[in-house]
């Protein structure tokens, strides 16, 4: 059985990928408590809530291997950073977990921006002893009615052979994840923005058209992503978003309707923790 232990874990969205390939498990660690709840609700595996830069590394559980999705906030340029962490010192903490515990494998899963970022691409891309790949951009729309452009490094201790990818994007559209009819709010603030009195005009997704990237921000500002439902504009509800993601309805979220929508706009969608998965089983059946 292959053993992965999961860094800045979010809601889950990588964990369930992985374990719907059949991959172990051993431990997630997260820092938010939210979201800790989420996983506790969803998965049976060892949750940490704890500050990955107040724990050590080598009296920690071992695994085959590291997976890191660690904030994207600061290297991305549409999220708001506001009260936020910046990520700058977590990807050290997740390079130093990798550097000392030396597992068969680690991936690391962010935004195509982190390129720009010297420093870290040399620890993530440099260290000794392992082979690395980077690979940017996969994009959800691969699988989901959804853009989601991001950067994933693989580092492995042997050559990793060309990875495999879908034949085709998908032939999903935002019609197939909306609610028959649902009752949805909409805000003063955002009917304004419908109505044209912003300067900044909303994108508007049709039926059968393909959503921008879900953002945790859209906790806070449902008027910057609307979707035509054929009847009304509006803004997406939780369970559509949860759907644009990849989750499951049957997943959980803990916390109110803007504590889910924030968890799944932070999390990786688990089609694509699939996907990576896959290629997982690949190394290791080698």
């Amino acid at each position: 059985m292959i053993t992965t232990k999961s860094y800045f874990s979010e809601a889950g969205g990588m964990d369930l990928g992985l374990l719907n390939l059949g991959i172990e498990l051993v431990e997630s660690f997260k820092i938010d408590k939210k979201a800790c709840e989420t996983m506790k609700l969803n998965f049976d595996h060892k949750i940490n809530e704890c500050d990955i830069t107040k724990i050590k590394v080598l009296d920690q559980v071992e695994a085959d291997v590291y997976v890191g999705t660690f904030p994207c906030t600061r290297y991305s340029s549409v999220a708001d950073i506001s009260g936020t962490r910046t990520g700058d010192d977590l990807f050290l903490h997740f390079f130093r977990h990798v550097a000392l515990a030396q597992p068969e494998m680690y991936i690391v899963e962010n935004v195509p921006g982190m390129r720009k970022f010297q420093v870290v691409m040399e620890c993530l891309t440099k260290l000794p002893n392992y082979y690395v790949r980077v690979e940017c951009p996969v994009n959800a729309n691969w699988w989901l009615p959804q853009e989601r452009k991001r950067l994933i490094v693989i580092g492995s201790k042997k050559p990793f052979e060309n990875l495999e990818y879908p034949m085709f994007e998908t032939k999903m559209v935002v019609g197939d994840i909306l609610e028959d009819d649902p009752f949805v709010h909409i805000p003063d603030y955002v009917q304004s923005r419908i109505d044209g009195k912003y300067r900044d005009k909303p994108i508007i997704t049709k039926r059968d058209g393909i959503a921008p990237t879900c953002i945790a921000h859209y906790s806070k500002d449902k008027s910057t992503r609307l979707v035509d439902d054929g009847s009304r504009v509006r803004p997406y509800t939780r369970l559509e978003y949860q759907r644009l993601q990849s989750f499951p309805d049957t997943f959980q979220f803990a916390g109110t309707e803007n504590d889910a929508i924030k968890q799944i706009g932070n999390a990786v969608p688990p089609v694509m923790g699939e996907w990576i998965g896959h290629q997982i089983k690949r190394y290791f059946a080698n």
